[in-house]
């Protein structure tokens, strides 16, 4: 199943800001800076990579209501869904 990019540019957006905390928490480790802030936005780089995907999944799945796409069948959705927990 092809997602539509148009329909992503939130995730997208969503993994830029992922991908500029990681690189801070880098910094933070680099620095020496205290544990508690370092695990603190490494939690939400977490979290933000958790929200992505779970809207990857999202969008493929209204997508198969929408369109009827047999290419997935319920097994893989579930399959895809699952590797995220």
């Amino acid at each position: 199943m092809q997602l539509n990019p148009s329909e992503l540019t939130p995730v997208i957006n969503r993994l830029k800001r992922a991908q500029g905390q990681l690189a801070a928490v880098t910094r933070m480790l680099e620095e020496g800076r205290d544990c508690k802030d370092v695990v603190t936005q490494l939690a939400a780089v977490s979290k933000a990579l958790d929200r992505a995907g779970f809207a990857v999944i999202a969008t493929g799945l209204e997508q198969c209501i929408v369109q009827q796409d047999a290419t997935m069948d319920k097994k893989e959705l579930e399959k895809l869904f699952l590797s995220l927990a």
